[in-house]
């Protein structure tokens, strides 16, 4: 099927998107959102704080080894990863439904920029501090009873929003 080689993966180019994961408790959560970041070429994944990381056979189950390919990067809190990657020029992105967030389908993404997707917790979402400080909050819009959905479903919709438009700039 021509797929790379985790040290091909490695050498690969990447998006310039990193996944900032903010509390994120779920083992399997933290999983497929390694595999997904895997799927759409992500330059890392960043736990914070309860976030687990690898290696982990939880994490490994829903990975399925992505968590050997895609770098990550833990800290222990959300804010020294955020100052870590804004210091390094990311433009800091919260998932989260706020006032003033902006639709997903309306995000046009630049291809000189870098971006640090944080996701939130499953309960909680982004920690409010977090999104006190992000550059851009984005929301995938919704028409359900929920208005909400798993991490790393949100992850998955809103990775391929990022990669198709930059893939495709």
């Amino acid at each position: 099927m021509g797929r790379l080689t985790v040290e091909q993966f490695h050498s690969a180019a990447k998006i310039p998107v990193v996944v900032v994961l903010d509390n994120v408790r779920s083992l399997n959560n933290i999983g497929a959102i390694f595999r997904t970041c895997d799927a759409f070429a992500v330059a890392a994944v960043v736990p914070c704080g309860i976030s687990a990381t690898p290696p982990s056979a939880e994490i490994h189950k829903t990975a399925l080894g992505a968590e050997e390919s895609v770098d990550w990067h833990y800290y222990p809190t959300t804010a020294e990863a955020i100052d870590a990657l804004a210091a390094d020029g990311y433009t800091i992105v919260c998932l989260e439904q706020v006032h003033g967030s902006v639709a997903l389908d309306r995000f046009e993404p630049s291809r000189e920029a870098k971006y640090a997707l944080v996701l939130g917790n499953e309960v909680d979402g982004v920690d409010q501090s977090i999104v006190d400080r992000a550059d851009i909050c984005l929301e995938i819009p919704q028409s359900g009873t929920k208005h909400s959905l798993n991490v790393s479903v949100s992850a998955g919709v809103a990775l391929w929003h990022l990669y198709s438009k930059l893939i495709n700039n």
